[in-house]
């Protein structure tokens, strides 16, 4: 099935294309991803990040990377190097300049002092639990505030003392001036400024005072000449919020449109949750591979075309649904089927002995690096009289269709020879140790052999590298654990297996960090950063099995 037929109807584009024929924005279209610095981003960043870069691109326009740094206790340099990262790694450029709403703190700040001028903002002394209290509920409006009515010279200076830092953390706010019976919450007078003092990582201590995302949101976009602002559907109910403050100042104003966020089956993305997630051991850190972060997929071995092909599939519509996993992964194999390299690896080693192969010789055979790809070519394997092979792939008591090695049993060795299972070898506690085999010299790979029902994969023992793999299963047992407040009682306790004696070809001998193969018959693997010269590590990509694969063919009928 193509890409576009997974595509669901895009309404943005449709919007963003009959706006810029009708000459709306004089021929423009400006973007924006932005991304609060408080965190490593996450597979639901990347439909956004996919969306506003990637309509940008098709209208000829540019979308602008603009960092919200307004909450300084959360914001560190660590987080926004790693966005910067992980945008470049998707394929976005953002050009020449990266944009912060700390840049403009000064003229928001002027911004404030205008909207307190036309005493349609002022300095409130209520803390914050009385802000809730007063706002009032979904079924009953809110009370005004005992200090709404204050001069404007008082909140002028009230705002200037604030700013100078003479006043404690949450003693004072500043409040929009709107309406506290409006039906939606958002109007009843928001917090536009908060006192914060805490050093921020870009303007230190010149600021003790930080402006809320309402209020930085929608004049960053102004500033910037933005023409589609697009926010997720959370946001929806901001959007008046959003025009109130742009009508209020008398700027430029650019068009919020709301598209449904990402969500995907058996995984968290709320930033507290995973912070959690890291700060109590539950992973290994932010890139850990069974994170639905992107640092953490592309340490797995996830390939940033996977992603887009992903986000391009799952579309943009405004209907929030759950996206399976299986989707996700399907679209990891595709890509990697194409581009790959096949390589032989024993994930749990059992030794073969090949009786009649004469000791000492080694033989180089023709092995394919990727049978969707001519170009790739072949390799050569060498094969010797003594193999390692899975466990899996011999059975001493074989159930019925078991069509590997077993007593008496033929299978083909793949790229090599048709061998016979002549006898097994037991240790103390009756457990098979050695196979023993003959093998048929007639049957070499590519002669005019005879048939046999199965093929395995081998590596000779000789010749094997050591290697550490890691299976990664889903973090959570649970589809949706975000429905559970309890929700890491769904962790999986079996998300991921680390096997320390694996063995794989040669060739593999310094492979490079975050170069991805095929275990033939086994799954894809990548290379980990925490492997070192003579000690190869591999996450496991995802399987062979594809889930999504079948689901499609089954609705096909």
């Amino acid at each position: 099935m193509s890409n576009t037929e997974f595509r669901a109807p895009d309404f943005i584009r449709t919007i963003v294309a009959e706006e810029t024929a009708s000459g709306k924005w004089g021929g423009r279209v400006v973007t924006r991803f932005p991304p609060e610095p408080n965190g490593y981003l996450h597979i639901g960043h990347a439909k956004s990040i996919c969306l506003n870069f990637g309509l940008a691109a098709e209208f000829g326009g540019k979308c602008n990377l603009r960092f919200d740094d307004t909450n300084p206790t959360k914001e560190e340099i660590e987080y926004v190097e790693a966005i910067k990262a992980d945008i470049r790694w998707l394929g976005f450029d953002w050009g020449e300049t990266t944009f912060y709403a700390s840049d403009y703190f000064e003229r928001l700040y002027q911004w404030a002092i205008q909207l307190i001028q036309a005493g349609k903002a002022y300095v409130d002394d209520l803390s914050a639990d009385e802000i809730r209290e007063y706002r009032g509920t979904l079924m009953e409006p809110g009370r005004d505030s005992p200090h709404r009515n204050r001069a404007v010279a008082d909140n002028l200076d009230l705002f200037a003392r604030m700013r100078a830092g003479e006043f404690a953390d949450g003693t004072r706010t500043l409040r929009a001036k709107i309406d506290m019976a409006s039906p939606n919450l958002n109007l009843r007078d928001p917090v536009m400024y908060r006192i914060r003092k805490a050093s921020h990582h870009r303007t230190g201590d010149q600021w003790c005072i930080y402006p809320m995302y309402d209020l930085a949101h929608g004049q960053s976009d102004s500033i910037e000449k933005v023409t589609h602002s697009l926010c997720t559907m959370e946001y929806e109910d901001h959007r008046p919020l959003y025009d109130w403050f742009l009508d209020a100042l008398g700027i430029y104003h650019p068009r919020q449109i709301e598209f449904a966020r990402l969500n995907l089956s058996h995984t968290v993305v709320s930033k507290r949750k995973l912070l959690q997630l890291v700060t109590e051991g539950i992973v290994a850190g932010w890139d850990d591979p069974r994170m639905p972060t992107l640092s953490g997929m592309r340490r797995r071995g996830y390939p940033p075309e996977a992603i887009r092909d992903f986000a391009e599939r799952v579309g943009v519509g405004k209907t929030q649904n759950l996206i399976e996993l299986a989707l996700l992964e399907h679209c990891v194999r595709e890509d990697l089927n194409r581009r790959a390299p096949r390589v032989m690896a024993v994930l749990r080693p059992l030794k073969v002995v090949i009786e009649n192969y004469p000791e000492g010789t080694v033989e180089e055979l023709d092995a394919v690096n990727n049978p969707e790809d001519a170009a790739m070519g072949t390799r050569k394997v060498q094969f010797s009289r003594e193999l390692w092979i899975d466990q899996d792939d011999f059975r001493e008591d074989p159930p019925k269709k078991y069509f590997r090695l077993s007593p008496g049993a033929e299978v083909r060795l793949r790229y090599a020879y048709i061998v016979k299972c002549t006898g097994v070898v037991h240790n103390d506690r009756g457990e098979v140790v050695d196979v023993r085999c003959t093998y048929d010299p007639a049957t070499r790979c590519g002669s005019a052999d005879r048939k046999v029902k199965g093929t395995i994969h081998w590596v000779s023992a000789r010749h094997a590298l050591p290697a550490e793999v890691r299976l990664y299963d889903t973090l959570f047992l649970s589809p949706k654990p975000d429905e559970d407040e309890n929700w890491k009682a769904h962790v999986n306790p079996n998300s991921l297996e680390r096997l320390a004696t694996c063995c794989v070809e040669p060739a593999l001998a310094g492979a490079a960090p975050g170069t991805r193969y095929q275990f033939e018959r086994t799954g894809y693997f990548c290379v980990d950063p925490d492997s070192s010269p003579g000690h190869l590590v591999f996450n496991r990509t995802v399987s062979l099995r594809d889930t999504w694969g079948k689901i499609e063919k089954a609705e096909q009928g």
